[in-house]
């Protein structure tokens, strides 16, 4: 035994000596490298917020001019409502609405009040199509835009582009310490300010490192100055991270080596990693449907444990060790890349169709869950702009600023993002507004007292309505009697999922019903409506027969 650990320490010995080599490095040659470095981050922060400004523009202009092509021209309901559809189908419009030719608003969606005064510059024959302004509101350092349309009559759609939309994470900790970002719209408008204390020029430097990019679509342009010498002190440490790098691996290798040598056997770790491995987890798929007509919109995959002997273990006993460990990372990825396998085909011939993915708060943690989203599904059978993330509300985002700017990054992928649990959790009905996502889903807790408790039902009223007023999507979870989908109707609520439509299904199970609801054999809410009829007619029967029972008495 002391031989196997001789061997061993002087294993790592030798690593630790290989493994400093680095430190051997000049600091021209560290200099050089880390200037290099902060010029690749600095393009690719221009690069994100240009293309963030072209796709936003791109498509704001994309809908005015479809909204000129059906003639809207006036502010007429039927006007304002295909605005309103617009608003509710483009993730970078804030609000629409129509200006007269001196520029001032006289309608807009969402409805709002009108100061009167002038939005847009006067209109004349000379003024261009397209119009381009930022607005006066400003959200730490970043302007709301406005993009104009000019109609035959003189008048002028606009569409207005919430500050949000360009409040983008603008890079690394060490960048954003030491530079100052300007993102301007045309010569003088400045849509996008960030700075920090200003940049003394020491003697004999060459000043800061400075780097512009401009649009080849729009006249949008991005600079960049970053202090070179706070840029330089990342690399006058670097010898003193490195000779610590190095020797945190010699001790970790070292701890590895102990741990292995005199770990405890863990036969509970050592199956759920096999179980990963082996593709235990599974998705089950749970239908969302409209509960006007019955047509299948799509479905929320949630995850089962199948066992090689084929019992099937619920989320509720595993689902907690994931997460605190880890696995459900891993285990998140698998799921999606199986949902392709499974119903890529169903979805790629149905583009209607939503795909609902949970995550939990640990995914907003970073910018992982992106790059596995544009991996996973950025080329498969199933379109981004068909995948719905879901975000619980029932555990604690450590960083809700970065949860948001993670969330609005996957909206401009046209990813949609649902609230879940709303009102169960740590984060209030605040969230909705905090983390600007698309869709709100009413927890069963307050689905299950719609029409027989109206007290504990108003939560679910009040969750409505706000949804409603932020232009959200509303799915109502858990329906399982007909009443509650009768008060979801009348609240307004079309999505639903539950019970009393289908439960989570396995595969084969999800694409029969889809076939059998897209050739018209089958109807989830007609089945509904059957069966209620059934139980009414049963319940007549009945008192018809008492009643007829006690006339048959003879009178006293």
């Amino acid at each position: 035994m002391s031989r196997r650990y001789m061997i061993f320490i002087r294993t790592i010995a030798l690593a630790l000596l290989v493994s400093l080599g680095p430190l051997l490095v000049t600091n021209l040659v560290l200099e050089n490298y880390a200037e290099q470095r902060a010029r690749a981050e600095m393009q690719s922060i221009a690069k994100r917020y240009i293309s963030q400004a072209e796709r936003a523009i791109t498509q704001v202009v994309s809908a005015l001019q479809e909204l000129d092509e059906n003639s809207v021209n006036s502010c007429s309901w039927q006007n304002r409502r295909a605005m309103g559809n617009a608003v509710g189908s483009n993730v970078f419009v804030h609000s629409l609405g129509l200006a007269d030719e001196a520029g001032v608003p006289m309608c807009a969606v969402p409805a709002k009040a009108l100061s009167g005064r002038n939005l847009l510059p006067a209109y004349s024959v000379d003024s261009p199509r397209v119009g381009l302004g930022l607005m006066d509101q400003d959200f730490r350092g970043v302007k709301g835009a406005r993009i104009s349309w000019a109609v035959d009559n003189g008048w002028r759609l606009f569409a207005e582009i919430s500050p949000l939309v360009m409040d983008l994470e603008p890079g690394p900790e060490y960048l954003r310490k030491a530079s100052n970002l300007q993102v301007r719209l045309g010569a003088d408008a400045l849509w996008v300010h960030t700075s920090v204390n200003s940049m003394p020029v020491a003697d004999g430097s060459d000043g800061p490192l400075s780097l512009t990019l401009r649009s080849s679509l729009y006249p949008i342009s991005a600079k960049i100055e970053s202090d070179r010498e706070a840029i330089l002190e990342l690399v006058y440490e670097l010898k003193i991270v490195a000779a610590i790098a190095c020797a945190s691996g010699a001790i970790f290798l070292v701890m590895v080596g102990v741990w292995f040598s005199w770990r405890p056997d863990s036969e509970a770790e050592d199956e759920f990693i096999a179980a990963i491995r082996n593709n235990e987890f599974i998705p089950y798929y749970q239908p969302v449907v409209d509960i006007s007509t019955g047509e299948l919109l799509g479905c929320e995959v949630l995850m089962r444990w199948q066992q090689p002997n084929g019992v099937m273990i619920p989320p509720g006993k595993f689902m907690p060790y994931a997460e605190a460990t880890g696995h459900i990372f891993e285990m998140t990825r698998r799921l999606m890349v199986q949902t392709i396998d499974e119903v890529g085909d169903l979805y790629s011939r149905n583009p209607k169709l939503k795909l609902s993915i949970n995550l939990f708060a640990g995914h907003f943690n970073n910018r992982e869950i992106i790059r596995d989203i544009k991996e996973i599904y950025g080329a498969s059978q199933i379109p981004l702009s068909q995948i719905v993330l879901e975000v619980t509300e029932r555990q604690p985002l450590q960083n809700v600023d970065l949860a948001r700017k993670i969330i609005a990054e996957l909206q401009s992928m046209e990813v949609r993002v649902a609230l879940d649990d709303v009102g169960t959790g740590h984060g209030g009905l605040a969230y909705l507004q905090k983390l600007g996502v698309d869709i709100v889903k009413i927890d069963r807790m307050f689905v299950d007292p719609l029409g027989t408790d109206q007290s504990a039902s108003s939560i679910a009223v009040s969750i409505v309505e706000l949804a409603d007023n932020l232009n959200m999507g509303i799915i109502a979870e858990g329906v399982e009697t007909y009443t509650q989908m009768k008060a979801l109707e009348k609240l307004g609520v079309s999505e639903a999922q539950g019970y009393l439509f289908a439960k989570p299904l396995p595969v084969d199970d999800y694409l029969l019903l889809a076939h059998q609801i897209e050739t018209g054999t089958y109807n989830p809410v007609g089945a509904v409506l059957e069966k209620q009829l059934a139980l009414e007619a049963e319940r007549l029967a009945a008192e018809e027969g008492g009643a007829n029972e006690d006339q048959s008495q003879p009178a006293a």
